[in-house]
């Protein structure tokens, strides 16, 4: 069969008006001779009545918690009201269709309630149903145990749920429609010329969702990456192909030509704070007690430089006092920066090009923005500015790597 997964979120399903698009795009795929599995999340957002974040407000506001095997059955609820109400819409279209939950899709996770791991997916269940040409809708962000007990998968678990579908049924592309064209260049909140991608790599899409850009959760590109399933991310208003993510071969081959770009995107993440630890000749162990003392606090920590004389990380504004008392209690006292940002530079084609650092230091001192620290990988370069700097940062480097001017589709 020629399957596709078409994934819709929560602002996709939240209005009558944004329905009747996605019952559109279900229709045009269905007159392309595809075979539909629909991935959805709950409506809207927080403060729309069934969108995740508000159920899990009736919980907090109350001053009262559920344990956490009773928390993901309060949280699963918002995806099956957007499963059957999509439902009732297609069954008005006289199109024929079933409702699956995660766990009658075969979606299997582990027991670890509200962030669950997916162990496999079976999806002989699904198979039947398409082969009896149903369009089969299942809840989003939701699985079950192996004794049965309803589990979510953490945040983008949506995401994560079409694309291990869709490595699952081999399908030809998993579609993940939101409220934007694809994948930018930069957020077009901060860069109002930033460019619609044609195509990322896995990799490129990785680093710039885990850097920043929310489009589509780095735990979903991993997995459709494992088999190489081909992702695209498209708008649910529109028309437009969007972006395709898929490995640099294929992109390649569609292309019809090597396109060799330097880099592929600015992203940003504001609120976070730099931690700096000076160290003293004799202390060789004091790097192992700061990590652990962040670790056995839960406290994740970023941004890591290590060297003889000083330790430099950081944590999210919220956690900053924390780690300072939990330092504290070590002896150690930590010179702390709020309210800083990660500006990344990212592009398959950094490694082992001269002069893209010096770029982005001479990007930033045009504009008078102090680096604070940075670093690097073979396919980013971040660099921690101050908060009120950050939406200066991402233009200058926007404007300095001429991604306005580039024709990227």
């Amino acid at each position: 069969m020629r399957i596709l997964v078409q994934k819709f979120g929560g602002t996709s399903v939240a209005t009558p008006e944004t329905r009747d698009r996605v019952v559109h795009h279900i229709k045009q795929a269905l007159a392309e001779e595809y075979r539909l599995v629909i991935v959805v999340s709950a409506m809207g957002r927080k403060g729309a009545p069934y969108a995740t974040d508000t159920l899990l407000s009736l919980v907090r506001d109350q001053g009262a918690g559920l344990p956490p095997r009773e928390l993901d059955l309060l949280l699963s609820c918002g995806e099956l009201i957007s499963a059957a109400t999509l439902s009732g819409l297609l069954h008005q279209q006289g199109i024929e269709s079933v409702v699956l939950t995660g766990g009658q899709a075969g979606i299997i996770t582990n027991n670890q309630f509200t962030n669950a791991q997916i162990i496999k997916v079976n999806p002989e269940r699904i198979i039947r149903e398409l082969e009896e040409n149903k369009v089969v809708i299942v809840t989003g962000f939701q699985g079950q145990t192996p004794d049965g007990e309803v589990t979510t998968l953490g945040r983008g678990g949506s995401d994560t749920s079409a694309t291990a579908l869709g490595v699952a049924l081999q399908a030809k592309y998993v579609d993940i429609f939101t409220d934007v064209e694809g994948v930018m260049t930069a957020d077009p909140r901060i860069v109002e010329d930033a460019t619609p991608l044609g195509y990322v790599t896995y990799y490129e899409m990785c680093n710039l969702a885990f850097q920043g850009a929310k489009v589509v959760h780095p735990r979903a590109v991993e997995i459709a990456m494992q088999t190489n399933v081909p992702i695209r991310v498209r708008s649910t208003m529109s028309d437009h192909p969007g972006t395709l993510v898929t490995n640099i071969v294929e992109t390649n081959q569609l292309a019809g030509e090597v396109q060799d770009r330097l880099i592929t995107g600015i992203t940003q993440m504001p609120y976070v704070t730099q931690v700096k630890i000076a160290i003293s000749h004799d202390e060789f162990d004091l790097h192992l007690k700061v990590f652990q003392a962040m670790a056995d606090h839960a406290i994740s920590v970023d941004f890591i430089s290590v060297n003889p004389s000083e330790i430099a990380y950081t944590v999210k504004d919220e956690q900053a006092e924390q780690a300072k008392a939990i330092l504290s209690e070590l002896g150690i006292e930590p010179e702390l920066h709020h309210h800083c940002a990660k500006v990344s530079t990212v592009g398959a084609g950094i490694a082992g090009i001269p002069g893209v650092m010096a770029k982005i230091v001479e990007a930033l001192t045009e504009e008078d923005i102090q680096i604070l620290q940075s670093a690097d990988s073979h396919t980013t370069i971040w660099v921690l500015v101050r908060g009120e700097d950050m939406i200066k940062a991402v233009r200058a480097l926007h404007r300095k790597f001429n991604l306005h001017r580039l024709n990227y589709t």
